[in-house]
């Protein structure tokens, strides 16, 4: 599609619109990132390096990080250079890339927690047949299946946005380029657009909930039906670390973008999305190997080994 687009930057309004805290928010969001990509590398390099994780569950938690590592990088890393450089302009080139890279991630981590919850599910309600079941041709099929759907509604939407005209130089009232705050600038109509957030937005962001939501349900009746004393705590138990990891997700997902319009307010989209986009790939590497202690384990010995190998 040709792009239509006069203008060749927008305005980013940042994180915070008052020049005295932008210091302070630069080297708290610093920390955290860093914190965040320390964090999902260690968790990745735990995975691969120990067989006892080298199953389907940690196989897509591994992709999980990797997609929260993404995500952050797509919208954090423009915000803190804006803040070290005092240039807050995004090309309109590199919006658009932000975006489609934002959604991609985004959707990834929405879908990789739908897998993981379905991964409990046959493990707890049919241990007998998970082997079979969960195959290595199925995960790969299923991860595959997962980056074509997000990357084609990524590039749906960026192809969209990539259509309308844009006729002053605008400010974005976000750190980064999400797609709403864009299309409020648009001097085009935006309807096509808007009917495809609602359409492929609701979809990306229910379904795998969902399916999410339907798992536990299952897991829950199966393990009412456990008699062994400590039996039903015990498959439990595996299923704690990925039910904090939905409910931090989530919970700031939906309060991003399904709050009510009386109580949108531009502050409160930004806290709720600063939330979404770095708090929680920040918190997942944390509430894995504290609450997980097989994924504890083996942060242990790759960190001993390491120290070891430094010696």
């Amino acid at each position: 599609m040709e792009n239509q687009s006069s203008v060749s930057e927008f305005f980013l309004q940042g994180i915070s619109g008052f020049p005295e805290q932008q210091q302070l928010l630069y080297g708290l969001f610093l920390c955290m990132y860093l914190v965040t990509l320390t964090g999902n590398v260690l968790i990745i390099m735990a995975i691969g390096s120990d067989p006892h994780l080298h199953t389907p569950m940690y196989f897509f938690l591994a992709n999980l990080s990797f997609a929260d590592m993404g995500l952050i990088s797509s919208t954090v890393t423009k915000m803190l250079f804006n803040v070290q450089t005092q240039r807050h302009t995004i090309s309109y080139t590199g919006c658009l890339t932000q975006m489609y890279f934002f959604l991609m991630f985004g959707d990834l981590d929405s879908f990789f927690l739908a897998v993981m919850a379905y991964d409990r599910y046959v493990a707890i309600c049919h241990p007998l047949h998970y082997s079979t079941i969960m195959r290595a041709r199925v995960c790969v099929l299923m991860l595959a299946l997962c980056w074509v759907l997000t990357n084609i509604v990524a590039l749906t939407h960026t192809l969209l946005m990539a259509r309308l005209s844009f006729c002053v130089v605008g400010e974005i009232a976000h750190f980064f380029c999400d797609i709403t705050p864009v299309l409020k600038l648009s001097c085009s109509d935006t309807y096509v657009n808007e009917l495809m957030v609602f359409a492929l937005g609701g979809t990306v962001l229910m379904l795998p909930f969902i399916c999410i939501v339907i798992s536990y349900i299952h897991i829950v009746f199966a393990i009412l039906r456990v008699r062994t004393p400590g039996g039903g705590t015990k498959a439990f138990s595996t299923c704690s670390s990925h039910l904090c990891v939905v409910c931090v997700f989530y919970g700031t997902l939906f309060s991003a973008y399904l709050s009510p319009p009386s109580v949108v307010s531009t502050e409160k989209d930004i806290a709720a999305a600063a939330m979404y986009t770095v708090v929680t790939p920040m918190l997942n590497p944390f509430i894995y190997s504290l609450r997980n202690k097989d994924m504890k384990g083996a942060l242990k010995r790759l960190l001993f080994h390491r120290r070891i190998l430094s010696s």
